[in-house]
């Protein structure tokens, strides 16, 4: 019996950068994948993609996902789109989820000029700086969520901007349900004192 396929990430994040950045769909990665880079080792089986574009541009996406062999999991795209602003795809060949969040706030436009380009497969994949990171982590919330942003402080400690993270933290402890980030970015940073 033939074992699985080994999942080729590096090769799947340069193709994903090239038809994206071919296509002048501004993005980040986010999740697991920019864990690896900013924070502690951990298994991840997705990649996160945060698009700074709409729902309007879903026709573009969905090109760059034939493009790539990514089939798209819901039966109804478009209304699954609009409706939760995610689409999320699979590449059939290694099982790879690629999760597509579309997002046009000031916020997500702003973190996605400031990604980091790092050579992954070949290409310049843009990855979230570990400060946005940390707050698309702690927006999150969850406590694998939690338990990520505290790697990338242990990790970045000394050289994170705590300005910027308590100015966009403050912001968004202004959203309901997300009253705790403020508090959360705290417990972070005292943990990290030596």
């Amino acid at each position: 019996m033939a074992s699985p396929p080994t999942p080729d990430f590096p090769g799947l994040l340069a193709r994903l950068t090239e038809a994206l950045d071919g296509r002048d769909l501004p993005f980040m990665l986010i999740g697991g994948q920019a864990v690896l880079l900013h924070g502690d080792a951990r298994l991840t089986r997705d990649i996160d993609v945060t698009l700074g574009v709409g729902p309007d541009h879903l026709p573009e996406v969905l090109k760059a996902c034939r493009e790539l062999g990514l089939i798209p999991l819901p039966e109804n795209v478009d209304a699954f789109v609009r409706s939760t602003f995610v689409l999320p795809a699979e590449d059939p060949t290694t099982g790879i989820r690629v999760d597509l969040i579309f997002s046009t706030t000031p916020y997500e436009g702003q973190a996605i000029a400031r990604a980091v380009r790092v050579t992954v497969g070949g290409a310049e994949v843009p990855f979230a700086t570990a400060e946005d990171l940390i707050i698309h982590k702690l927006f999150a919330a969850r406590p694998r969520d939690i338990e990520d942003a505290a790697g990338v402080v242990r990790r970045n400690g000394p050289v994170l901007d705590w300005r910027y993270l308590a100015r966009w933290c403050d912001e968004f402890a202004t959203v309901p349900g997300r009253e705790a980030m403020t508090e959360l970015l705290d417990g972070l940073r005292r943990d990290a004192q030596p």
